[in-house]
């Protein structure tokens, strides 16, 4: 093991390498069974005598806390000395600051298995579902077969077979017009996004986004120096009339709107992509969950009705496979090509070969296909049976939005309802987790209500659940003023 020594002027050396030794020791850097260096080794490296070194280690073991093994060397040994407080190894506090932008943007905790019993929050699909036989299978064939070629760097754009096999699979599935030179590959659809705003958005440059909306795309931009507009979402999708004049880029989700889950009409799609010509202005399509539809005939992406070069089309495989799975897409013009792949390249040069090429490998075989016909039919059932259980045990409170895809429904507040604040710290207490629709809005909401997402939570623990969210809402109603609701989702700015 190679152990950083310092050695000062003062006191002798042995005693300054035996300190800095035992106190490695002390506070866990150097573990149980950890070797350490040979005597000579190290007092070359320190340019001291042998000798200094072999008393510091003979002091280390007259104390307990290495041992002299015959021909093998010294070792540290499980002694259970007394711990330091791990946080006196941590860097200084320091007294740079980032910039104001960052003080409003947070890290979401990590989801490693959910703790809450009922989790209804949205985003999640259901893990226990991925083929992990097949994907081990096409992961070790990657690496047994391509291991000399990922000694190298690979391309920033990624793996030639993942990026033809995502445009021969959107191409089908989505009716997307692309080949593989269209597609970057990257580390999931948050990268994607991070991309095009370096290579699109100066600052100060203004962003239309739905409101209500996705808020991390929302906080990446404004941490790029964007300048973000909040446009309206009816029934229709976003409201483009409302787009204002300043606008350069349009973000939006016309497939799923999220958090609403209504499609985009085809007026409105024909509307934004006119805006977009008439406009100059870039539009930025997350199709984050189309995949998974449970009824109604799918439009096509705008990227399809594209004929200007003004769409950019991200898709992730995250919410399809697993949300450790860090892979997706950009489906870009050939113009910002050369941008977009320098970009990722000075991020983190390129993505992780063996796992794009099991991928490629994966939607080839035929596997992404029959993974998602597979799951549609699961969530299809849990989407039924979180509808069906709102309407059966919470109408009084709310009311289903209308969607026919994705992992969540939203359900906006109706008639006389309690605080959904206390409502979903009632819930919590109950194990049940919710959103709330009015924390995806970017201005004041007018109206209110829950997103419950269904694909963390398996069916049998749907009703369960929804009845624990019925009881917290009845105790909410009781314990506090109720107020009245006015209009529906459908004509709200915000949610």
């Amino acid at each position: 093991m190679d152990i950083h020594i310092r050695l000062g002027r003062r006191g002798g050396l042995t005693e300054q390498i035996y300190r800095q030794l035992f106190a490695a020791v002390l506070d866990g850097r150097l573990r149980a069974g950890a070797r350490l260096p040979p005597t000579r080794e190290l007092a070359v490296r320190l340019a001291v005598s042998r000798n200094t070194v072999a008393l510091a280690y003979e002091r280390l073991v007259a104390e307990g806390v290495a041992e002299g093994r015959v021909g093998a060397g010294t070792y540290v040994v499980d002694a259970s000395p007394p711990r330091v407080d791990a946080s006196r190894r941590r860097a200084p506090v320091g007294a740079v600051h980032p910039l104001p932008v960052w003080r409003a943007i947070a890290v979401l905790p990590p989801r490693r298995g959910s703790a809450v019993p009922y989790d209804f929050r949205p985003g999640t699909p259901d893990s226990a579902l991925f083929p992990f036989t097949a994907w081990r299978r096409l992961m070790a064939g990657a690496l047994r077969e391509s291991a000399p070629r990922y000694a190298s760097d690979a391309h920033p754009a990624g793996h030639d077979g993942l990026r033809a096999a995502i445009a021969r699979h959107v191409g089908v599935s989505r009716a997307v017009k692309t080949n593989a030179d269209d597609v970057v590959v990257t580390h999931g659809a948050q990268q994607a996004f991070d991309l095009i705003g370096r290579v699109l958005l100066a600052p100060g440059t203004v962003v239309a986004m739905e409101d209500p909306g996705y808020p991390r795309v929302r906080l990446l931009y404004r941490s790029l120096g964007a300048r973000l507009a909040a446009v309206p979402v009816d029934d229709e999708g976003l409201v483009v009339d409302a787009i204002p004049a300043t606008a350069k880029v349009v973000y939006v989700t016309p497939s799923h709107q999220f958090p609403l889950g209504r499609v985009m009409s085809l007026r409105r799609r024909a509307a934004l992509l006119a805006w977009a010509e008439r406009r100059g202005g870039v539009i930025i399509e997350d199709d984050y969950d189309s995949e998974f539809r449970f009824g109604g005939r799918p439009l096509d992406p705008l990227q399809s009705l594209d004929r200007a070069g003004r769409v950019l089309y991200v898709g992730s495989f995250s919410k399809v496979l697993l949300p450790a799975l860090r892979l997706g897409f950009v489906i870009a013009p050939a113009s910002l090509q050369p941008a977009l792949q320098a970009a990722r390249q000075l991020t983190d040069w390129h993505g992780e070969p063996a796992a794009q090429a099991a991928l490629a490998r994966f939607i080839d075989e035929g596997l992404l296909a029959r993974h998602i016909r597979a799951v549609t039919r699961h969530y299809a059932a849990r989407y039924a049976r979180v509808t069906a259980g709102i309407e059966a045990r919470l109408s009084h409170w709310l009311r289903v939005v209308p969607s026919a895809a994705g992992l969540h429904v939203a359900a906006e507040q109706v008639g006389r309802a309690p605080d959904l604040a206390d409502v979903i710290a009632r819930a919590g207490s109950r194990g049940v987790a919710a959103a709330r629709l009015a924390d995806y809005a970017m201005t004041t909401p007018v109206h209110d209500g829950l997103v419950l997402g269904f694909g963390g939570i398996s069916g049998d623990a749907i009703d369960e659940g929804l009845a624990r969210l019925a009881t917290a809402f009845t105790a909410a109603s009781r314990s506090s003023p109720v107020r009245h609701r006015r209009g529906n989702v459908e004509s709200c700015s915000g949610s």
